[in-house]
């Protein structure tokens, strides 16, 4: 009979499995949106299915498929998925008081396997203070949503091989980031940096090889640093500091 121990850390990857499985339901759409876009901007097949294996990161990928079509050179593309994975700092800096104590092994399996989604689920098991085995069940929840990732991206490059050539496929790019990011906008900073970076990003629209949406990653983030640094507002409406 396995130790307790053991029983515990299988209960937590389970769980981290389960609580992951409902996102997918937007997840997997958005994978096979990818396979099929990177094979209209004429990524192979191969290829395309090792974004997703490498780098595992839908709104990268995305912007790297279309940066690929365009020829634009190889720093611009690796410095464009830098900026728009930023995030992914703070993310790190979120969950790394849970995972200090983990050998460099633990650390870097997390690390790579760390999404949005898999953020947003594990973040809330933690905020309840139930830290017991977490990191188990972060890795549920991160290869659960890994393995989704290359399905869904292996389908969308199959039914993209027999999709017409001239088939528009660049409505549902935007479409998607529509719907994962307005559930995040739930304070200031988070509305100064989307509205910021919209305005930037149509301003900058003309840039070559897609700069302006390098440059509007980074003038959102900037926004919303400086929107946190207010001082909060008074009920009037008023900037209230301290005498």
């Amino acid at each position: 009979m396995p130790p307790a121990s053991q029983l515990t850390s299988r209960r937590a990857f389970l769980e981290g499995v389960r609580d992951q499985l409902p996102i997918l339901v937007g997840v997997a759409p958005f994978g096979l949106i990818f396979g099929t876009l990177a094979l209209s901007a004429g990524i192979p097949p191969l290829a395309a299915q090792g974004f997703s294996l490498f780098i595992f990161a839908g709104s990268a990928q995305f912007v790297a498929a279309g940066l690929v079509a365009e020829a634009a050179p190889a720093w611009v593309v690796v410095l464009t998925i830098l900026v728009v994975n930023l995030r992914h700092m703070l993310y790190s800096a979120t969950m790394a008081p849970h995972f200090q104590r983990l050998s460099l092994r633990w650390r870097a399996a997390l690390s790579w396997l760390l999404t949005d989604e898999a953020f947003a689920v594990a973040s809330v098991r933690f905020r309840r203070g139930e830290s017991e085995q977490g990191h188990w069940y972060t890795l549920g929840t991160g290869l659960t949503l890994w393995a989704a990732w290359q399905v869904s991206t292996a389908l969308g490059i199959l039914v993209g091989a027999n999709l017409p050539s001239g088939l528009a496929l660049d409505f549902a790019l935007p479409l998607t980031f529509l719907a994962l990011l307005t559930p995040t906008l739930t304070d200031r900073p988070s509305w100064a940096a989307a509205l910021g970076a919209a305005a930037l990003s149509v301003a900058l629209a003309d840039l070559p090889y897609r700069l302006g949406l390098l440059f509007a990653a980074g003038g959102g983030v900037a926004i919303a640093l400086a929107v946190e640094a207010m001082p909060p507002l008074s009920p009037q409406g008023k900037e209230t500091c301290d005498v």
